[in-house]
């Protein structure tokens, strides 16, 4: 640490496109606490929508942005004794929690109210250093670059939407709904539990279609009823909405079979102009899917390092934290899925 300082992009009010790079001290850990020192750091799509101001939670301005993130410990506070410097790791994004709320104690902390995230709530990683409570971290592999582990976070989210939180079974069909990074995963968690999968997207998500192929997915670009109904005609078994729209839980509802289940993970702020009837009508269960807890990061890691997940397909490109407008403005515009920054 030869400077006090160092590079970060800084998300600095709620006016949109209030991103820049900004010089900021190297933070003091706690004592409970470790410094991280970044590798990699995953751009996410709520990075961008803070960016665009169309986000739907609230931000501690001004706050570095960046929750999905990898590297090596730099330094260790007073009572950290189960970790040294030097360590490989990644971290959850459950920054700030309470122990003491009824969700936390039964482990489901990602669901306590009070939860504050890095990257909104606290300084998040898009920076060389984070400060980072040792609780949230997990082992990086050797074998396990930390390109693909700074994707373990939206990996995790993926993996609690489609195995904890639906319904899934060896040959069910299974249509996703946007072909975002959350998108591709879940589709590629679902081909791992056995599903026949379909993606779908617009016309401009042509690139990011090509990329789902890889993950054997069926893509489809527009109306997807004739492939869900296709088997007996009755709809897919589950419906995945991944998109960051509230208008395709109608599409969800279209194309989900009677008794089935959509799963909602992603966020839309914008108001449903219109019956959730077909929801009663068709005895389906709607399932919302948020963030992850601690045996979904174990599972999910063991699943990166085994090769069995594979996360490099969607890596679009590696940018340098100076050149993070560039990184943002191709996953805004679908050239590629998933951006990734590195620290300089």
């Amino acid at each position: 640490m030869s400077s006090t300082k160092s590079a970060a992009v800084v998300n600095f009010s709620e006016k949109k496109h209030s991103v820049e790079i900004r010089e900021i001290p190297i933070p003091e850990i706690g004592e409970n606490d470790i410094l991280l020192e970044v590798e990699n750091v995953g751009v996410c799509g709520s990075d961008l929508h803070q960016w665009t101001s169309d986000h739907s939670w609230p931000v501690n301005y001004p706050v570095v942005l960046g929750h999905e993130f990898g590297g090596k410990i730099a330094a260790l506070g007073n009572n950290v004794n189960s970790w040294k410097v030097g360590d490989r790791v990644v971290s959850e994004t459950a920054a700030v929690i309470d122990s003491q709320n009824p969700m936390s104690k039964v482990g489901l902390y990602n669901l306590d109210p009070t939860r504050k995230g890095f990257g909104y709530g606290v300084n998040g990683a898009m920076t060389r250093f984070v400060k980072v409570p040792a609780r949230c971290l997990h082992t990086v592999p050797d074998n396990l670059s930390f390109e693909e582990a700074c994707l373990t976070e939206p990996c995790c989210v993926a993996y609690n939407a489609v195995v904890g939180n639906s319904t899934i079974k060896p040959g069910d069909r299974v249509v996703v709904i946007g072909p975002g990074t959350i998108g591709i995963l879940c589709a590629a968690v679902a081909k791992l539990c056995g599903a026949e999968v379909a993606i779908i997207g617009l016309p401009t998500d042509k690139g990011r279609l090509e990329i789902a192929k890889k993950y054997g997915c069926h893509t489809i670009i527009g109306d997807a009823n004739s492939w869900a109904k296709s088997r007996d005609g009755m709809g897919a078994d589950l419906i995945i909405d991944a998109a960051g729209v509230s208008e395709t839980l109608m599409i969800a509802m279209q194309l989900v079979r009677p008794n089935g289940q959509i799963t909602k993970v992603g966020w839309g702020p914008q108001p449903c102009n219109y019956s959730l009837d077909p929801i009663i009508q068709k005895n389906v269960r709607l399932q919302g899917s948020f963030s992850h807890n601690w045996p979904i990061w174990e599972r999910v890691i063991a699943l990166l390092s085994s090769g069995a997940l594979d996360v490099k397909p969607i890596i679009g490109g590696v940018w340098p934290i100076t050149e993070w407008k560039e990184a943002f403005e191709k996953m805004h515009h679908g050239d590629v899925v998933k951006s990734v920054l590195k620290p300089v």
